[in-house]
């Protein structure tokens, strides 16, 4: 039976990209490894062109199938690369104005890139947590994880308050070897304290991702007349009229956005702003796509 996160529908839309997804992970390196580790494959590294007396066996069919051109794939010799993949399970992830959550739209975001990870032979864990680490599966590169992390999804129960920042110094501590860090969190947290958990993470040598996950209504707020909020977070209730405060709500919103984004650049993490209203796969597919193009260049 299929798990419930490893949506055939979504992986399926991504598979077309399997060709764009290998040449991206071989574009990326990892801390500053001798060997050309390129991106979140490291056994799978890049293709040539096939030449008399390559081995056919190294020939990759499916690109064959897609270009009518012979290209045989290269591999590296050290030991796969390790991913951890970290979701903010907290109360506020809860929040949905339309058929999704934050939290649902992680947990697919999440699977879906670990089912890519494990697909190129690579190792990943997954951390879910709120105010501390809830839980945490261990990285493997083996096809089993999945249902692993599915079946740890199917568990979560959202808590009030979140601490982003101590999960990702937690994690620079964690992690012996340079790897990849994914974050995927609305970031409803102490803004300053995240960013030094970002920096911390950095300095140990391991590449960053942040999705920073938002509902339509929070980028957008369009809402009229009378309405009363309630706090995700144990943080109370108010009762306003969004239109009088639309404005000054989106100049905070840009702000807020704007200095997690200007932080992820200046450490050279990615920042990828998510809107719960788009494809899940297109996200993720366009994500891959501008990875590649930014290590192309």
């Amino acid at each position: 039976m299929q798990e419930k996160y490893l949506d055939t529908d979504t992986l399926d839309s991504i598979g077309p990209l399997d060709v764009v997804t290998r040449q991206v992970v071989e574009g990326i390196r990892i801390g500053m490894h001798r060997s050309p580790i390129r991106g979140i494959s490291t056994e799978f590294s890049a293709y040539r062109q096939y030449v008399p007396g390559d081995e056919i066996r190294h020939i990759d069919w499916k690109l064959y199938a897609r270009t009518q051109k012979y290209f045989v794939k290269l591999f590296d010799a050290e030991t796969n690369f390790i991913a951890n993949l970290l979701m903010d399970t907290s109360s506020s992830m809860n929040f949905s104005s339309g058929n999704i959550s934050k939290l649902e739209y992680a947990k697919y975001m999440v699977a879906s890139l670990a089912y890519l990870i494990v697909d190129q032979r690579d190792s990943v864990g997954v951390g879910m947590f709120d105010d501390a680490l809830r839980s945490y599966i261990e990285p493997k590169s083996t096809p089993g994880i999945l249902a692993d992390i599915s079946r740890e999804m199917e568990k979560v129960e959202p808590k009030p308050r979140t601490n982003v920042a101590e999960i990702m110094h937690e994690f620079a501590g964690r992690m012996n070897r340079r790897g990849m860090v994914m974050v995927f969190s609305d970031l409803l947290d102490n803004t300053d304290e995240f960013i030094k958990g970002i920096n911390h993470l950095r300095f140990r040598g391991h590449n960053v991702t942040v999705f920073h996950i938002l509902d339509p209504q929070e980028i957008e707020f369009p809402l009229n007349g009378v309405w009363r909020f309630e706090g995700l977070e144990d943080d109370g209730e108010l009762v306003t009229q969004p239109a009088r405060v639309r404005q000054a709500y989106l100049r905070e919103l840009e702000e807020f956005i704007g200095k997690v984004r200007g932080a992820c650049i200046k450490s050279e993490a990615d920042y990828v702003l998510v809107n719960t209203a788009e494809p899940i796969e297109s996200v993720v597919s366009s994500y891959l796509l501008q990875r590649m193009a930014a290590r192309m260049r």
